[in-house]
């Protein structure tokens, strides 16, 4: 596409001061607005920040990434934006996805892309153990919103206007990922899935979703089901 500005790429931000610099200046050197929404880090996130063009915001607390995303989705819309990139701040991520799934959401008039990091064509060394969690997590997303994803944590997405109208994330925690795939059903949005890289190291396989969060992420999806 020849505007990329009109590409907000938001990534959410906690305490990630040994890599948010490189993990901004990736998405930014390709043309992407970027959007850093910081959850009241205790590090010197923002400081690593100086000089590079992003628009930075703060939350006075820490809310999750969830809010997180909530936040930047607000900020990003007001500002005009035609597409809205979800990213994640650890550096797992590969900028270079996002054109390919931008191509995607033409090619099939999607709402929404989502990433998958298990898809023929994809890139990833996922350790078996956060795999198996992860293949369990689908099938309890697909349970509550009838959308079975090949993927069901990837925090890599691509939305366009209409779908960042509706979904509207009240989970501000890692439950939010089970929220989207419930708003994407009850709004109708057509969505679709594409192959990208996922790269594990030390400092990601300590960020994201650990496998002890798995009952937590069942116990607020519950919530989510009795109380809305």
């Amino acid at each position: 596409m020849k505007d990329k500005s009109s590409v907000f790429v938001i990534i959410p931000c906690y305490n990630e001061s040994a890599v948010i610099r490189k993990t901004v200046a990736s998405v930014s050197e390709k043309g992407y607005t970027v959007v850093v929404v910081d959850d009241c880090s205790k590090d010197n996130s923002k400081k690593e920040l100086k000089g590079l063009p992003v628009f930075y915001l703060r939350h006075r607390v820490n809310m999750g990434q969830g809010a997180a995303l909530q936040t930047g989705i607000c900020f990003s819309f007001k500002k005009n934006a035609e597409y809205f990139v979800t990213f994640d701040a650890d550096g797992q991520h590969e900028v270079n996805d996002i054109e390919g799934m931008m191509e995607e959401m033409s090619k099939e008039n999607s709402d929404i892309v989502f990433g998958s990091r298990f898809l023929p064509g994809s890139k990833t060394n996922v350790p078996v153990s956060r795999s198996f969690v992860l293949n369990a997590a689908r099938f309890v997303n697909y349970l509550v919103s009838g959308i079975l994803l090949s993927d069901a944590y990837n925090g890599l997405r691509i939305l366009n206007r209409k779908a960042a109208a509706v979904l509207k994330l009240t989970e501000n925690k890692m439950a939010h990922a089970t929220q989207i795939q419930m708003l994407v059903s009850k709004n109708k949005l057509s969505y679709t899935e594409f192959p990208n890289s996922i790269h594990y190291n030390e400092y990601t396989m300590g960020k994201g979703l650990k496998n002890r969060d798995g009952l937590k992420i069942l116990f607020e999806i519950i919530l989510h089901k009795i109380f809305r």
